[in-house]
């Protein structure tokens, strides 16, 4: 039987479990675990210390919102970039659909928020109710004093932590500092206000409270991954045929004289499950792919002398046609793997370029309608009026000029040197002069320059038409 034609028994949906029983996540250690731990810091790091960062008088990382600007270090883009936060989406889904395909819910298990925030607001709940028995025990008992002590104490620390998420959330769209200010002389705006209240409800409540029923029946990508997946994805996979059928045993027997397989029934592997599924029965749509399984069942095996891998990252295919692990790395580079990284790649690269060669001063010319489209001088010549607002898109102060770039006799008279702070617009108003009969009549192109006095290379064109009568 080829592999395209195995049965499918790795790959199936289950059924939700009782969704009012609550999970009691057990705590468990392995290279998996400390693999989520490593993503849990540098994401939080990032999210928490990006907001401090200055930057030439400013924050490094700042979503102007009321300035329509939007500050990544050296890079300020306005209204008219948002293709490029079109494009970030694009990328996003991409690199999504990739990952999946490859080794399924990588971004659930390691770096999602809701994964990311529950094993924060876990790690707080083993601190102070203790481990996963303990914590079972004492919901099981009746409200007293102490209990009310320690649900208190966990929900504080919940608030706590959840209020400065908030805060630093709103901290990239109102500068971080400005906004503590506000909140501490209670002056912040309603809309600031609502946002710090809003974002850290949404924190605590998601990782708090829903927890596993927000992977398992509200996020929608649990339903649709499955159309990403194929026989040759890697997953979270338990080997039935080295597994079955389970059963207890002392320790030091043979499971093959006792005629069972290597899996001891011993329940861990569901204990430790965020989403509190049993990963024997197949791969179910309530796994976020975190392989706390993995490190709870190879602890199992090393305690028992059997080789690990009873529950490992694997494919539908390995497992049922028992490939080498050669064999599983050849076919993951398969036809729409390597559709979506070259998709990723070429749009990634297209739009790495286009940023580093985006233009750092931007020119809009409009002819001046409060006069005519030429007139006449007191000296006879003629002369046509222009308005040029001129944006800065760089991260630094420029004094900038306006010439003419033809030498075609025109005459640029007015004030042509203003400074433009970083990030803003300066608007100048000009006139061209010439001689009657110097140029034919009718519209005649005429090209600005705006360059930055010290470093020349820093300029923009811009055409206009001059009015001969």
């Amino acid at each position: 039987m080829s592999p395209a034609q195995a049965p499918r028994k790795i790959i199936e949906i289950k059924p939700v479990g009782d969704p009012e029983a609550k999970v009691y996540p057990r705590s468990v250690d392995g290279p998996f675990t400390r693999w989520r731990w490593f993503f849990v810091w540098l994401t939080q790091i990032i999210f928490y210390g990006l907001c401090w960062i200055p930057w030439d008088g400013r924050q490094a990382v700042l979503f102007d919102i009321d300035a329509r600007k939007f500050y990544l270090f050296d890079l300020v883009l306005w209204p008219q970039d948002t293709i490029y936060l079109v494009i970030l989406m694009i990328i996003s889904a991409l690199a999504l659909f990739l990952f999946t395909a490859v080794a399924g819910r990588l971004w659930c298990g390691y770096a999602c928020p809701q994964t990311v925030y529950t094993e924060i607001f876990l790690w707080m709940e083993q601190m102070i109710e203790g481990d996963r028995p303990q914590r079972i025990k004492l919901d099981a008992q009746p409200w007293n004093a102490r209990k009310m002590g320690i649900k208190g104490a966990k929900h504080l620390a919940w608030t706590l932590f959840a209020l400065w998420t908030g805060i630093t959330f709103v901290g990239y769209f109102v500068p971080i500092r400005e906004l503590l200010g506000e909140l501490a002389s209670f002056s912040a705006g309603a809309w600031s206000l609502f946002w710090v209240l809003f974002y850290g409800f949404m924190t605590y409540g998601n990782a708090g409270f829903l927890r596993e029923q927000m992977c398992r029946q509200i996020c929608p990508y649990a339903r649709f991954q499955f159309v990403m997946l194929d026989p040759d994805t890697l997953i979270i996979a338990y080997d039935d045929k080295r597994g079955d059928p389970r059963g207890a045993r002392p320790k030091g027997t043979d499971p093959k004289a006792a005629g069972l397989g290597d899996c001891v029934d011993c329940g861990i592997c569901v204990q430790v499950c965020p989403t509190g599924i049993d990963i024997r029965e197949g791969l179910q749509n309530e796994c976020i792919g975190c392989a706390a399984c993995i490190d709870a069942c190879d602890q199992v095996m090393d305690k028992l002398d059997y080789p690990r891998g009873l529950i490992r990252y694997s494919t539908e295919n390995a497992i049922s046609q028992r490939y080498t692990l050669s064999t599983v790395l050849r076919r993951a580079i398969r036809p729409r793997v390597l559709i979506y990284a070259l998709l990723l790649s070429v749009l990634t690269a297209a739009t790495a370029w286009s940023l580093a060669t985006r233009p750092l001063l931007r020119v809009e010319i409009q002819k001046d309608d409060r006069t005519a489209l030429a007139r006449e001088a007191d000296d006879g010549l003629i002369e046509n009026t222009f308005r040029l607002r001129i944006l800065n898109a760089s991260h630094l102060e420029r004094e900038l000029e306006v010439a003419l770039t033809q030498d075609s006799g025109l005459q640029l008279t007015g004030e042509t040197v203003l400074t433009v702070p970083a990030g803003e617009y300066g608007a100048l108003t000009l006139t061209v002069r010439a001689e009657p009969g110097s140029l034919p009549q009718g519209p005649n192109r005429i090209d600005f320059q705006v360059s930055d006095r010290k470093d020349r290379q820093i300029n923009a064109s811009e055409k206009s038409r001059f009015w001969m009568p």
